[in-house]
C-alpha cells in the first residue's frame, strides 16, 4: 500500500515496516521541514513500535536542519522501542553525516534492500 504526503511517499512493506521516500530533489526550506515532521510524527504513533525506513535516493541538497529533524525522529522512534534506519544517501549529503558524527548514530545502507534486511 502507498500514500503520498506533501514531501515523502510511504510505502508499506508487509505488516510492519514503513518506507518512508523523501520526493523533493532540496529540503532547504522550513516550510518543507515542518511539512516533513508533520508527516512523520502522527506515522510513527499510529505505528507504534515503528519500523521505519527513510529513503534519501531523491535527495540532492538539503540543510541542517533536517538532521535536526531525523534526531527527533530518531529519539520518538527509540522511546518507543522502533527501529529507524537510512538508505540511499547521496555521496556529498552523507559527507555531512560523517562531518556531525550522526553516520555514528543513525544506521545507514547503501541500498533499500540493505535496510530492509533483518526489520522482517
Amino acid at each position: 500500500m502507498e500514500k503520498t504526503s506533501p514531501n515523502m511517499t510511504i510505502e508499506y512493506v508487509g505488516e510492519e515496516i514503513i518506507v518512508a521516500v523523501l520526493t523533493d530533489e532540496k529540503i532547504l526550506e522550513d516550510t518543507q521541514i515542518q511539512a516533513l515532521e508533520s508527516s512523520f510524527m502522527p506515522l510513527i504513533e499510529q505505528n507504534s513500535p515503528a519500523k521505519l525506513v527513510v529513503d534519501f535516493s531523491n535527495v540532492r541538497f538539503l540543510t541542517s536542519s533536517v538532521l535536526g529533524l531525523l534526531i527527533r525522529i530518531s529519539k520518538k522512534i527509540y522511546e518507543s522501542e522502533g527501529m529507524l534506519r537510512l538508505c540511499c544517501i547521496q555521496p556529498k549529503i552523507f559527507e555531512i553525516f560523517k562531518i556531525t558524527r550522526l553516520d555514528k548514530i543513525f544506521e545507514i545502507y547503501p541500498t533499500r534492500e540493505k535496510a530492509l534486511e533483518g526489520l522482517q
